[in-house]
């Protein structure tokens, strides 16, 4: 993947910061007002499925479903257009009990003119990702 493009590099950012446990690096390449949607929808991780807007709903997320778990990106494809960038692949999340999840899914990042993150959506179905669990 190319670093040149803005919000491929904000999504590299991202997915480095998580992989390291970097939680404050993570929450500084965020907008004020951005939001995630980690996966979109309705879902145990957001039951009312507006996704979590502001940096304190942010950090909640992290905290809640980021700093218990490893999480491994496995992208293979990734595009960007204009202001985001659709990255395709797996993220392998590890429990703390050694279990193991996988998500497929497309990952869409997206950045306001000064490379800040303002979304990042995440389409991937919980059910499947349930089911793949593993030890």
């Amino acid at each position: 993947m190319a670093e040149e493009d803005p919000a491929r590099l904000a999504s590299q950012r991202s997915m480095q910061a998580v992989g390291a446990k970097a939680k404050e690096a993570w929450l500084a390449l965020f907008a004020d007002d951005a939001t995630i949607e980690d996966p979109i929808g309705r879902s145990p991780l957001d039951p009312e499925g507006k996704g979590h807007t502001g940096i304190a709903a942010i950090s909640a997320f992290w905290d809640q479903h980021i700093a218990l778990s490893r999480i491994e990106f496995d992208i293979r494809h990734s595009y960007a257009c204009g202001d985001e960038v659709a990255n395709v692949g797996t993220i392998t999340t590890t429990l703390p009990n050694g279990m193991k999840a996988l998500a497929e899914g497309v990952f869409i990042y997206k950045v306001n003119a000064t490379g800040k993150l303002v979304s990042l959506r995440a389409f991937w179905e919980f059910e499947k990702m349930m089911a793949s669990m593993s030890s």
